[in-house]
Formats: C-alpha cells, structure tokens, sequence
C-alpha cells in the first residue's frame, strides 16, 4: 500500500524567514533537519500551513535542500 506524504511549512521566524519544511506521512509529522527528517515530538505546529508538492520543491531550492530529501519521508513503523 502507498501512502501520500503532505508538506506543510512553519511560519515563519527570525532563525527560519521562509518557516520549516513539514513533512506528514500516516499521522506522523517530520521536521526537515540539517541530518534528514526528524520526527515532531508533539502534534503539527498550529500555524503551519498545508503546501503542495511543487510549493515544497521551490521551498528546497530557495534553502538550497536536495529536492530527493522529499521522496525520503520516513514510514511510521
């Protein structure tokens, strides 16, 4: 079975301009870290706003991510 991975971005803060990169896979949300995706501790941030897939590519390119890393999304085990 394939499951679908929603981005979604933080607001937007004095160390982050252009918010974080979000990532929600099966209930699990992930945070894009200088290590890979780290897995939110707590629910999604409550400002943070769904974005679609090309939204998150301009959002790697623009922060200068690898656009692969949105494919490495993490399965909930």
């Amino acid at each position: 079975m394939t499951t679908m991975t929603r981005f979604l971005r933080s607001e937007q803060t004095m160390a982050f301009p252009h918010g974080r990169l979000i990532a929600s896979r099966d209930g699990v949300n992930y945070v894009l870290a200088p290590d890979g995706w780290d897995r939110l501790a707590g629910p999604r941030p409550g400002h943070a706003m769904f974005v679609s897939r090309e939204d998150a590519e301009d959002w790697c390119e623009r922060e200068g991510w690898n656009l692969h890393l949105l494919d490495e999304v993490p399965t909930p085990s």
